[in-house]
């Protein structure tokens, strides 16, 4: 199983981490048995399994009802919950009732967006012996104040902004940053003057490694089709067509046949 320093080792030695959310039991047991090194509980649940159109409405309990779901099928990979919408934002006892609530669900850490502004809370509960993953670039649920789903970084300002983030972000404890939305040559220089590991999502090759959405990769929604993603499967055509074959043979009569009856 890949623990924290592992991943600092994985940096340094110049191997590539895979990382992959995951929201259920069944897709769980699935992943259980790849060859994926992280496994990310993302609040974009909110918009994959409960259809909104952000992850803002993603809350504390939506996040520990799919940890759970997640913990129960998978046993060998490190498990990292995203702290949904303003929850980070809170008193620091209700954060860490929040993060202490994730952890006891299955999590093995906590990924929390934002930069500067959040390093006192995410050195808190480092200090409270939580591993934290950072997420800087296009953060979802800052999608409103950045202006949409756009790239990051681009500009000379945004791009020292985030570069100075996420020393700041590193200097305060987190294992790990993911890099999101954000050209490839600065993903590529922030990942060389950081000690830990990045993970990039429409980020270019030069990071750590790399995440998507497991119903992304799997090509679940045919309707959604950003540069940066790979479909590795027709997802969409294979279950449709699956599910109408079904329908044509009970309408047809040939199932159940005569092996599967009783």
């Amino acid at each position: 199983m890949i623990t924290i320093n592992k991943l600092k080792k994985l940096k340094k030695s110049g191997k590539k981490i895979s990382m992959i959310t995951c929201y259920d039991y069944t897709s769980a047991k699935i992943i259980n048995e790849t060859d994926i090194d992280i496994v990310l509980v993302g609040d974009s649940a909110a918009m994959v399994m409960h259809g909104h159109d952000t992850t803002i409405p993603a809350n504390i309990e939506m996040m520990i009802n799919h940890v759970e779901s997640v913990k129960r099928g998978i046993d060998n990979k490190l498990i990292i919950a995203d702290m949904p919408f303003l929850a980070h934002r809170k008193d620091k006892n209700t954060v860490i009732d929040s993060v202490d609530s994730l952890m006891k669900a299955g999590a093995s850490g906590v990924k929390i967006e934002g930069g500067n502004s959040h390093a006192e809370m995410i050195r808190h509960i480092v200090e409270s012996g939580v591993p934290v993953m950072g997420h800087l670039g296009l953060m979802p649920q800052s999608v409103h104040s950045l202006g949409g789903w756009k790239i990051q970084g681009d500009s000379l300002y945004n791009s020292n902004q985030i570069q100075a983030d996420s020393k700041v972000l590193e200097d305060a404890g987190i294992f790990g940053l993911v890099l999101e939305m954000v050209p490839s040559r600065l993903a590529k220089k922030i990942t060389s003057k950081l000690k830990i590991p990045t993970i990039g999502i429409g980020a270019g090759v030069h990071t750590s490694g790399q995440v998507l959405v497991f119903q992304d990769l799997l090509g679940l929604n045919p309707q959604f089709n950003p540069t940066f993603l790979r479909k590795y499967l027709d997802g969409f055509s294979i279950f449709k067509k699956s599910i109408n074959q079904f329908c044509k043979d009970v309408r047809s009569e040939n199932f159940p046949n005569n092996k599967e009856s009783f």
